[in-house]
């Protein structure tokens, strides 16, 4: 398989499912989990240190994951990843010094949002190209072109 033609199974792959609020879900995750190993004058927040420290980013990361390989559940795994993402407030150094709070608020926002069934955007060019093809089309048949076969 070429580049190019992974390339383009990438972007279908892509495109069926919400692949941004994924990715910031899951790079919050990882944030906050990378955070939770700061040195101690670091840490700003204490927090639970025990389980709950760990195993909220964790599950960010597994909804984010989950996000991306199951869209069809999307609404349920947003939910739940936004929830982790305020827990994280109180459980790992203030969600990861705000930074993967935010990811992980942004990306399941963007989650929940996304509509799996709509059709593609035009690009305004495309819009506009269409539009003079339309006036033009609408002209000629005001000037009496376009009946062939009539009197003059």
């Amino acid at each position: 398989m070429t580049f190019t033609q992974w390339r383009d199974r990438f972007r279908v792959w892509r495109g069926h499912r919400p692949f941004a609020g994924g990715v910031l879900l899951v790079l919050g995750g990882a944030e906050i989990l990378v955070t939770m190993k700061a040195p101690l004058p670091v840490i700003l927040h204490v927090g639970m240190q025990g389980l709950a420290g760990y195993l909220l980013p964790s599950l960010m990361v597994v909804c984010g994951l989950l996000i991306l390989f199951n869209p069809t559940q999307r609404l349920f795994y947003s939910i739940i990843a936004i929830l982790l993402s305020l827990g994280t407030w109180l459980t790992s150094n203030i969600g990861g010094f705000v930074v993967g709070l935010l990811l992980g608020a942004v990306g399941s926002s963007i989650s929940f949002g996304w509509l799996p069934d709509q059709e593609p955007r035009k690009s305004r060019r495309q819009e506009r190209k269409e539009a003079r093809t339309e006036t033009h089309a609408e002209s000629v048949r005001k000037d009496g072109f376009s009946g062939a076969g009539e009197p003059a």
